[in-house]
């Protein structure tokens, strides 16, 4: 019984151990719209990151990932491929010249909001 218990601890607390190792950050990531809200998020979709949730009126996203298999500058990256700004990554400006007009964020002029 004592060992059964040893052992059911043990995996309790590798468990806890390995929640723990998730990090919850914010990221400003320019977009206008729900278009957007929805490429962004499925650009972040990558190995690692657990959650991406991002606001079009704050133009923040909120990510919970887990740094052991993926970097803030790779999803940052990530994000950028698909045409977005995102925090220090600067938008691929091939990706951003496909994106739907009312999805190009510099020229201010997106109808959907």
């Amino acid at each position: 019984m004592k060992k059964l218990f040893m052992i059911a601890f043990c995996f309790i607390a590798f468990g806890i151990k390995a929640q723990s190792t998730i990090k919850t950050v914010t990221l400003n990531v320019k977009g206008n719209c729900e278009d957007c809200k929805e490429r962004i998020e499925n650009a972040a979709d990558i190995k690692g990151v657990k959650v991406c949730a991002w606001d079009s009126k704050t133009k923040i996203a909120q990510l919970k990932y887990d740094p052991a298999k993926v970097s803030l500058d790779q999803i940052e990256k990530a994000i950028a491929k698909a045409g977005y700004e995102a925090g220090n990554a600067k938008a691929d400006a091939v990706a951003y010249s496909k994106l739907p007009k009312c999805c190009q964020y510099n020229d201010g002029k997106c109808e959907k909001k």
